[in-house]
């Protein structure tokens, strides 16, 4: 039987999705509580974080900046407290997308082209052909995300994505089955397959209920499975990851894959691609949630 603890969740924030975030937090929060555990909810400012009086352990279901680029991490060390996910340098380098391209390079894991713009007037590159994806470096959940699949539409969805951040990454569109692959505790959960009923996985398609369908496990051969769970976990390696991510990974017609981002702190309602892939080998939500908050306990000295 689990002993009962006593846990702070720390959700909301004050990212761009912020609004996401609440619906993880609450979700998580219920969860813990149906297993018996004393749970705060807590809604955090930068510079102001209170936990709730006696926590042991914090539950992170935070999204963006803040939460997920190394920020409440290091206050959390500050303060001696365990929590779940990555630690400070792994949170800021996997949302950081150049840098942790950088890292996919060095380590041979797959990935899309790309070149790092500096300005919002910077002109068409050389030596690039459209269709061509557009992402503020530093943002998640495909805020800002652009697709550009003429030049005529550079200028206006570069200045969109320059909106986010001071940096865009600029990428090759990857033609192909987009999935994605939850890690837990050193090991790739079974993929998940995106399909959107229309157009691309963007902010839209992916929290609009009923605008996307998902597949897991994915419909590949086992050669090809293995091929995308060896990707993922070479990024989530690369950029020195622990207890859970989950990696986006496209998919080449030839069966070829081609990793997209890592994300530590991935949304965790229950109809969330981590609990999806968590359910398909065998561990309902609220088993996922103790086993998260089991190995963020495991660190406490």
């Amino acid at each position: 039987m689990t002993s009962k603890l006593n846990i702070t969740v720390l959700l909301g924030g004050p990212s761009a999705e912020r609004e996401v975030s609440l619906k993880t937090g609450a979700a998580v929060a219920k969860a813990l509580r149906s297993l018996g555990h004393t749970v705060h909810e807590v809604d955090p400012q930068p510079g102001q974080l209170k936990l709730g009086a006696g926590t042991q352990v914090v539950f992170l279901a935070l999204h963006g900046t803040y939460g997920e680029d190394g920020s409440v991490q290091e206050e959390l060390e500050t303060l001696g407290v365990p929590y779940t996910g990555c630690g400070v340098q792994a949170s800021a380098l996997a949302f950081d997308k150049v840098l942790t391209k950088q890292r996919c390079v060095v380590a041979g894991v797959p990935t899309a082209k790309f070149e790092v713009l500096e300005k919002a007037g910077a002109s068409w590159p050389r030596g690039w052909n459209p269709p061509v994806v557009l992402k503020p470096v530093r943002q998640g959940s495909s805020v800002g995300l652009q697709f550009v699949n003429a030049v005529s539409e550079w200028a206006e969805k570069l200045t969109e994505s320059f909106r986010y951040d001071t940096q865009v990454l600029m990428e090759e569109r990857i033609e192909g089955r987009e999935t994605t692959v939850g890690i837990l505790d050193g090991q790739a959960l079974p993929v998940v397959e995106v399909r959107p009923k229309q157009g691309t996985y963007d902010y839209r398609n992916k929290y609009t209920a009923g605008a996307t369908e998902y597949f897991c496990p994915a419909d590949f051969p086992a050669a090809v499975t293995a091929k995308i769970q060896a990707a993922a976990l070479g990024a989530f390696h690369a950029i020195g990851g622990r207890d859970y991510s989950r990696v986006d990974v496209m998919v080449r017609a030839n069966g070829e894959p081609c990793v997209l981002e890592v994300n530590t702190l991935p949304g965790m309602t229950e109809t969330s691609l981590l609990p999806k892939a968590a359910a398909a080998a065998g561990i309902n939500y609220a088993e996922l949630c103790q086993r998260m908050v089991d190995l963020a306990l495991k660190r406490k000295t």
